[in-house]
């Protein structure tokens, strides 16, 4: 899953990035509301973490420039103003949820991991492709009730494919939906973590979850 931090202070925009990349994001910063709006109108976003006071442009205007563009990513909105008139504000602006500083990291990835599940129409949230079951709180995997051990980035892979069964993706549009604008590897990244997740989750099995479409791209088969 793919998000954009929207933060000015580049020391706190850095301890979101790191933490949430440990959580299994993938994750672009941009520090004011003019590159907010250019980068969401290029990359597929998820959630967009976006501070109220920025430079150039007010979290308030950002935001309704986003959905006003067709942007239906979920935007949950920071400031260091715990004021009710803001907060109203801001979630009539289009936000989704609205967190004030300071903040803790936990509470900031448990309010990620909520919106996530609620931008998907979960009620539970567990995904389940056949025997697969994928938990977003705690990034774990089973097949057949057997854990399986993943890395964060194998994780994301497989959430983004179990998200759309039966659905083939090409390499690019993995890429978009799962690395970051920073990632900067060889082009068969792919590639490699397919190879390895198949490794992992099919095991030798007939029958494989993890499929390659020749020419086209991947899928996880229902």
């Amino acid at each position: 899953m793919r998000m954009l931090v929207v933060e000015d202070e580049v020391a706190v925009a850095d301890s979101i990035r790191t933490a949430l990349i440990r959580d299994g994001w993938a994750v672009d910063v941009v520090h004011d509301g003019l590159e907010a709006l250019e980068w969401a109108a290029t990359y597929p976003y998820d959630l967009v973490v976006l501070d109220l006071v920025l430079p150039g442009m007010h979290g308030f205007e950002v935001c309704r420039k986003l959905r006003d563009s067709g942007v239906t990513a979920a935007v949950l909105m920071l400031t260091a103003l715990d004021e009710v008139e803001q907060r109203v504000a801001g979630l009539d602006s289009g936000a989704d949820d609205y967190l004030t500083k300071p903040f803790s990291m936990s509470e900031l990835m448990a309010r990620t991991r909520a919106l996530r599940r609620r931008a998907v129409g979960e009620r539970h949230p567990l995904i389940r492709v056949g025997d697969l079951e994928l938990d977003p709180t705690r990034l774990s995997v089973l097949r057949g009730g057997s854990p399986i051990r993943v890395t964060a980035r194998e994780y994301s892979l497989l959430e983004f494919l179990a998200r759309h069964p039966d659905q083939v993706f090409s390499q690019d549009q993995l890429i978009d939906n799962v690395w970051d604008a920073d990632y900067s590897g060889g082009s068969n990244v792919v590639e490699v973590f397919i190879r390895s997740l198949r490794r992992k989750v099919d095991d030798g099995r007939r029958d494989g979850r993890i499929e390659t479409i020749r020419g086209a791209g991947y899928r996880l088969r229902s």
